[in-house]
């Protein structure tokens, strides 16, 4: 099971199915040549004249050797003038083919041209055969017919050689010999070779271009998101490597959807959750503050004032925290809307300051308020651009009583205008009240965001500077 198992993996690879291509070709090109005859005899006999007859007796060289060898064996003993008579009769039967001979002193009696009248040479050679032979003519015929230029068929006169009458030869010319039986073949050939070559570069075009355009697609579907800012599932594709690559995809996708589900559900009941215990903890905070204020005009004790003070600050606090939850509730599920308008957040800023400095004054804290200069416009909403400082205010209130210091201006920084509010206090880091801080500088950061502002908070031991500016395109 397990070999079938790595079989059915390893047909399904793209290696594997690449090594196919590779294989055939390599298996292919010995069916080159009977292909190219097949298709040849088939095709190519159709396009072509048919060999006249006279060809077919040309066709075997052995059965020539044997009928020469023949004739010369019959011409053992008899006088020149009878082989010269014997050789031109057979030159009338195998015209296309040249035939002479030559005698025991080395002359050359008969010479006859393929297709022409045989000549007798009488003092005259013809065009390349030697009127007489001495040992260099021979040793270079004999080269020139073992090389098959031309095919030439050699017997002696007697077919023996101790019978010392000379040699007879008979040259086939190299038309009929070298392709009159298969003309164009060798472009036949080549024709399918280069056939196969461009079947063997296309199906390699194609298998690479196939692979490419999958790739592509899985790279396409990874870039482009959905609304839900999640990439898009892609159709499943052949089970190899790349449809393994595209279900892992897949799968992913589909995990990070239904994460994304889970979540979006859990925020929405985290949400409804905190409306309703912000809207239903403000009422009873409501009647106990009222309750104080009634027990506060009875005769207490010091202890007891200064109890019912005490109880009054951390209501008023988890009023404020409840508050911040219910502001932050709305803004991060986005049912709120912000009316940016330009505005001058200088004057805003003063406005502000001074409905916060009574209650500095009278926590004793020392204010520095410079804001003069040339307006500064941004686009803001009025009310929640107010919320935003009376946070930062409030934070200064409840976590940097230690230093008594309170600075609002402006400055040129990196050649923008920017408002800077700081203290002297201990810190956020020192803070016991941070984490309800931590919810309002949450709001802070929302509200500024939306209203296309930056801004810093830079707090240490020796106090928070929170600096903000207009966002830059």
């Amino acid at each position: 099971m397990k070999g079938a198992g790595r079989f059915q993996l390893l047909h399904r690879s793209l290696l594997f199915r690449y090594l196919l291509i590779l294989v055939a070709a390599l298996l292919f090109i010995p069916v080159i040549v009977p292909l190219t005859i097949m298709l040849y005899s088939i095709f190519g006999g159709l396009a072509h004249e048919a060999p006249p007859k006279e060809y077919a007796l040309y066709s075997s060289v052995d059965k020539l050797e044997i009928m020469w060898h023949e004739e010369a064996r019959k011409l053992l003993d008899q006088p020149p003038e009878d082989i010269t008579q014997r050789l031109r009769t057979l030159s009338e039967t195998y015209h296309h083919a040249r035939i002479f001979w030559v005698d025991h002193e080395g002359r050359t009696q008969l010479v006859t041209e393929p297709s022409g009248p045989p000549l007798l040479l009488d003092g005259q050679a013809a065009r390349d055969i030697p009127a007489y032979w001495g040992a260099a003519e021979a040793v270079s015929f004999m080269k020139d017919s073992t090389a098959l230029k031309p095919l030439a068929i050699v017997a002696f006169v007697g077919d023996q050689a101790e019978a010392g009458e000379g040699f007879m030869v008979m040259q086939i010319p190299e038309e009929i010999k070298n392709g009159r039986y298969a003309p164009g073949l060798d472009k036949w050939y080549s024709i399918m070779m280069l056939v196969f070559l461009i079947v063997f570069v296309v199906s390699s075009w194609l298998f690479f271009v196939m692979i490419r355009r999958r790739l592509l697609r899985l790279q396409t579907a990874m870039v482009f998101t959905g609304h839900e800012g999640l990439p898009q599932v892609v159709p499943p594709g052949k089970p190899d490597e790349i449809g393994r690559l595209e279900e892992a995809f897949n799968t992913m996708v589909t995990e990070l959807k239904a994460s994304l589900a889970r979540e979006a559900e859990e925020e929405t009941l985290r949400k409804r959750l905190v409306a309703d215990l912000s809207h239903d903890l403000r009422t009873p905070l409501t009647v106990i503050r009222s309750h104080l204020h009634v027990l506060g005009k009875e005769s207490l004790s010091p202890r007891g004032q200064s109890s019912l003070e005490l109880m009054d600050q951390r209501i008023e606090s988890l009023g404020i925290l409840i508050e911040n939850l219910l502001s932050y509730n709305l803004l991060s599920s986005g049912r709120t809307l912000l009316k940016l308008e330009q505005r001058d957040v200088l004057r805003l800023l003063r406005e502000s300051a001074a409905a916060w400095y009574p209650v500095w004054e009278k926590e004793g804290f020392e204010v520095e308020i410079d804001l003069e200069g040339a307006p500064l416009y941004w686009d803001v909403d009025d009310s929640w651009f107010r919320r935003v400082m009376d946070n930062l205010f409030q934070n200064i209130l409840r976590h940097a009583r230690s230093g008594l210091y309170v600075g609002i201006f402006t400055e040129i920084r990196d050649g923008s205008r920017v408002i800077i509010i700081s203290d002297q206090g201990g810190g956020l880091e020192k803070s016991s009240d941070s984490a309800g801080a931590g919810l309002g500088l949450s709001i802070v950061d929302l509200l500024l965001k939306r209203m296309e502002l930056e801004w810093s908070m830079e707090s240490t031991g020796q106090g928070t500077e929170v600096v903000i500016w207009k966002r830059t395109s």
